[in-house]
């Protein structure tokens, strides 16, 4: 839940920095969707990558508890399974979808005259 707050704080700052370029968007032709596609596809590739990180930062962390463990006489093996990897990841993108609705309504919802004025 920490992340994905995390997540909806950097992406309404995108939207605030960025209303100006969604106002031309619209201006040109955007429509509602492809500004919320546009935002919500960002949430999700920042959780996505933030997920892979984790899952080699975790990975490391636990060859390097493993190999500890080993060296100090414990028999405690390095393993990672496939459907940990697929979970941990497959949850980091589903709370950048979850977190990433709000920004992503909102920045799909701003009246192209409005955001062209925005300073």
């Amino acid at each position: 839940i920490v992340g994905g707050i995390g997540i909806m704080n950097i992406m309404l700052i995108s939207v605030t920095e960025r209303t100006r370029e969604i106002g031309l968007r619209k201006a040109v032709g955007a429509n509602n969707s492809n500004i919320l596609n546009q935002f919500l596809l960002e949430a999700i590739t920042v959780t996505m990558l933030g997920g892979t990180i984790g899952v080699i930062g975790g990975a490391a962390l636990s060859f390097l508890v493993a190999e500890g463990a080993q060296y100090l006489g414990y028999d405690w093996a390095f393993r990672v399974s496939l459907f940990s990897i697929f979970l941990a990841i497959s949850v980091s993108t589903i709370v950048g979808v979850v977190f990433g609705i709000y920004p992503a309504r909102k920045a799909s919802k701003l009246e192209p005259t409005e955001a062209l004025r925005y300073e």
